[in-house]
């Protein structure tokens, strides 16, 4: 696929597959970041007298139309962004939305309803995306949070535009470049920073990256796996064989290549079943087993603080507890915060996206890093070295 900026796209009608995948509450957009995301495409598509169709899907609805689920609240959003004139059809695929496509004026905007109202989109459906295909001359892919996934309206919708009439927007270019960056030649001392609660959907990635990495800091519940595969005591954490197993695997292969772990030395808990607004700070060597340890202490905050400052590349994956709920939010605050005192120094920071990166927004720690990645699952694949027909036609 080319560049945006490599296809002619003045007067067309382009089709453009973005991610608008955003929290509604109360019939309104909760958080516009990944709307943002994609306005450089747009605007750049509107600038050249191309009309505009953009497409999306939205949480999970159960492939039928479930208005909790519907795009129309984007609408309102994009009205704040464009002057132009912008529409929206009730469907993706019906004759009428079609129709309407190609009966809009250059610089007008037309967004189509929810993608996955149809089970055909997972399915990447030919026919689906056929149907999908005839709103359009030209087709844009700029939804980087759902590269790794091959559905029709990113996969099978290829199969009806040639080399000269498809592309990808300047999202995923910028999402590209960045991660290259940390792949290829990241600046050196290079720190990875690891946290949430799984870890075998970061395997892949940890060994691609041992090469290159110098620090690994590993916060959230996946931190208890380590500490329990060095014999350390977790308190009331409940850590399975096989996450145990795959732990000391990996402390294995960093020892042979030099890469030093550094796991939490303190918790801030909560004791099982008891109250979460009730919690205390415990190191270590002193959590007893009613103890659950729901975000990282200060003394591991000031750890991680020491090999951050003194690292030139960062990319984080994974918060270090459950920031969603205030009390348990510090340690995930004091690691952006970290990182924000070495992006001033030419340091490159990046962070991979998923809940870490709606951490880092719902706090307005954007400003700490280079890039946040608007797709976690895609940043994976393509930081483990795995490449699927849509993250090949990308890279």
């Amino acid at each position: 696929m080319k560049k945006i900026t490599d296809i002619d796209i003045k007067g067309m009608n382009v089709l453009i597959r973005v991610d608008f995948n955003v929290p509604i509450v109360e019939n309104k957009v909760a958080d516009s970041y990944r709307i943002e995301k994609a306005k450089k495409t747009i605007q750049y598509c509107l600038d050249q007298g191309a009309c505009v169709i953009l497409m999306s899907h939205l949480g999970r609805p159960k492939n039928i139309v479930d208005k909790k689920y519907s795009l129309e609240p984007i609408l309102f959003v994009l009205e704040e962004m464009f002057d132009n004139d912008i529409y929206f059809s009730d469907d993706c695929i019906s004759s009428n939305a079609i129709n309407f496509s190609n009966e809009l004026i250059p610089g007008e905007i037309h967004l189509l309803e929810n993608l996955r109202f149809y089970k055909q989109e997972k399915n990447n459906d030919v026919e689906f995306a056929r149907s999908l295909s005839e709103h359009a001359d030209i087709f844009i892919n700029d939804a980087f949070g759902v590269c790794h996934r091959e559905h029709a309206s990113n996969s099978a919708i290829l199969n009806f535009f040639d080399h000269n009439t498809s592309g990808f927007g300047f999202l995923i270019n910028s999402e590209i470049s960045y991660l290259k960056k940390i792949l290829v030649k990241p600046p050196k001392p290079f720190t990875l920073i690891l946290g949430g609660a799984k870890i075998d959907d970061k395997i892949l990635m940890i060994e691609n990256m041992l090469h290159n990495t110098d620090n690994i800091l590993i916060g959230g519940k996946m931190a208890f796996s380590f500490l329990k595969a060095k014999g350390e005591n977790v308190g009331g954490a409940n850590v399975d064989k096989e996450n145990i197993t795959i732990a000391k695997n990996i402390i294995g292969k960093a020892k042979q290549k030099s890469v030093k772990i550094y796991l939490p030395k303190d918790f801030v808990c909560v004791e099982k079943d008891s109250n979460e607004e009730v919690w205390s700070i415990k190191k270590l060597v002193n959590l007893c087993k009613y103890d659950l340890g729901y975000d990282i202490g200060p003394e591991t905050s000031l750890l991680f603080d020491q090999v951050i400052v003194s690292s030139k590349c960062i990319l984080w994956n994974g918060p270090m507890g459950r920031f969603e709920l205030h009390q348990f939010a510090t340690g995930t605050d004091s690691v952006a915060n970290s990182v924000g005192k070495i992006k001033g120094r030419n340091a490159l920071t990046v962070v991979g996206g998923g809940d870490t990166a709606s951490a880092v927004n719902s706090k307005d720690l954007k400003q700490s890093f280079n890039h946040i990645s608007t797709g976690g699952g895609a940043s994976l694949m393509i930081l483990s070295g795995k490449k699927n027909k849509i993250i090949k036609e990308i890279l």
